[in-house]
């Protein structure tokens, strides 16, 4: 097997911190970086302490709520707001950092990420937000997908 290139190594690990995930409808993972070195990482779940949505329903699900809309009725943290709370809950500072996600942001994410300092964001997956898009475009954060590359396979 090939050494996998930065992003590829980088990737892989947010799609492993993924597994973690305990939603419902979609399994997110998300990996802070910094010059190379995983600062944090983070999956969408409910918040420290609380009943994962496995064990009590997802209220989304429950009533047809479309993907991407009424974010504020999830009772999950997703991915990208806990990489960058567990930075704040250990005093990590991520100015400047890339956050890889294995699913494009969503607006309330991008606030966040934008807030944060965040300088590139890699995705793997899209998701339709154009809000998202156009604030990010807007705030002169780095956007890319992550392509894997010919020489390195998939697990």
């Amino acid at each position: 097997m090939a050494r996998p290139d930065n992003d590829t190594y980088f990737m892989r690990m947010a799609d492993l911190v993924s597994s973690r995930s305990t939603c419902l409808r979609r399994q997110v993972g998300a990996v802070l970086v910094k010059e190379k070195r995983v600062l944090t990482t983070g999956y969408n779940g409910a918040p420290k302490g609380l009943k994962h949505c496995a064990e009590v329903g997802c209220v989304r699900q429950q009533n047809n709520i479309e993907s991407g809309t009424r974010h504020e009725l999830c009772r999950g943290v997703h991915a990208e707001q806990n990489a960058v709370i567990q930075a704040a809950y250990f005093g990590v500072s991520i100015k400047d950092a890339t956050i890889y996600t294995t699913t494009y942001p969503c607006v309330m994410c991008t606030k966040i990420l934008v807030n944060a300092g965040i300088r590139e964001v890699v995705y793997k997956d899209d998701y339709v937000d154009p809000l998202s898009r156009e604030i990010l475009e807007e705030s002169g954060v780095s956007v890319r997908r992550y392509q894997v590359p010919l020489e390195i396979e998939e697990p």
